[in-house]
C-alpha cells in the first residue's frame, strides 16, 4: 500500500448499497420537508451542550480555501438579548415604514410578519453568524479569505439543518442594516455580521402560514 502523500490522509469514507442510498436519501428528505420558520418561540431552556453540537456541525462546511471565514456568537444573556431586539426593532420599523417597496410588503402579508421581533427576547439562545473579510495573523497581518459569503452561507445552511435535526426552531433573522450587532457584540473590524438565528422551542400551539414549495421540476433542469 503506497504511503500518504505528505499532508494527507487517507479519507474515511462509508459506501452504501444502493438500496441504502434510497432510503437515507428518503429519510433525510422526509425529515427536512418538514422543516419550518418558525416566528413564535417557547422560552423552555435548551442545554448549552446541544448548541454547542450544532455549531459544530455547521463548522464542518466547506469553504474556501479552508479558511474558515466564521464566528458563531452565541448570546443567552438577557440583557444582552434586549439590547439587540431594541436596536433590531428600530431598523425594522424604518424598513417597514419607508424602506420596503410595496411589492415587497405585499410579499410579505402572507406571513403576517412586522417590526416587532419578540423572539429575540423570548429564544433562549441567539446564534448570530459573523462572516470574516479577512483574518489576522500572530503579526497583525491580514491574511487572505477566499469565496466569503458563498462559505458562510454554507455554513448557515448546515446549521439550520442541524437545528431542525435535533428538534428545535429557527427563523432566519436579517434586520438591515446589521451593524448594530457588531457594536453589541464588540466583534473586530475583520467581522461583519450576516444572519442573525434564534433558536429554541415553538410556542405551544403555534401555528405558520400554508405554503407549498416548488416541485422538483420546477428546481431542476436534468441533462441527460
Amino acid at each position: 500500500m503506497a504511503a500518504n502523500k505528505e499532508g494527507f490522509t487517507r479519507l474515511t469514507f462509508t459506501e452504501h448499497s444502493p438500496e441504502t442510498m434510497h432510503l437515507r436519501s428518503r429519510q433525510l428528505y422526509a425529515d427536512l420537508s418538514q422543516r419550518r420558520t418558525v416566528r413564535k418561540f417557547s422560552d423552555r431552556p435548551v442545554a448549552k451542550e446541544i448548541i454547542e453540537n450544532l455549531i459544530r456541525t455547521a463548522a464542518t462546511a466547506p469553504s474556501g480555501a479552508h479558511k474558515q471565514p466564521w464566528t458563531f456568537c452565541v448570546v443567552s444573556n438577557p440583557d444582552m438579548k434586549a439590547s439587540i431586539r431594541e436596536a433590531a426593532e428600530k431598523e425594522e420599523y424604518e424598513n417597514y415604514h419607508g424602506r420596503m417597496s410595496d411589492d415587497w410588503l405585499d410579499d410579505l402579508k402572507k406571513f403576517g410578519t412586522d417590526w416587532q421581533k419578540p423572539f429575540l427576547t423570548t429564544a433562549p439562545y441567539l446564534i448570530v453568524v459573523f462572516k470574516k473579510s479577512y483574518d489576522v495573523g500572530a503579526d497583525g497581518e491580514r491574511e487572505k479569505n477566499y469565496y466569503v459569503n458563498e462559505s458562510v452561507g454554507l455554513a448557515c445552511g448546515f446549521l439550520i439543518a442541524a437545528i431542525h435535526h435535533a428538534g428545535l426552531v429557527t427563523v432566519t433573522h436579517t434586520p438591515s442594516p446589521m451593524n448594530f450587532l457588531q457594536q453589541i457584540l464588540g466583534r473586530p473590524a475583520n467581522e461583519r455580521p450576516f444572519l442573525l438565528l434564534p433558536v429554541g422551542y415553538p410556542a405551544e400551539g403555534v401555528e405558520v402560514p400554508v405554503i407549498e414549495r416548488k416541485s422538483l421540476r420546477q428546481v431542476s433542469v436534468w441533462f441527460e
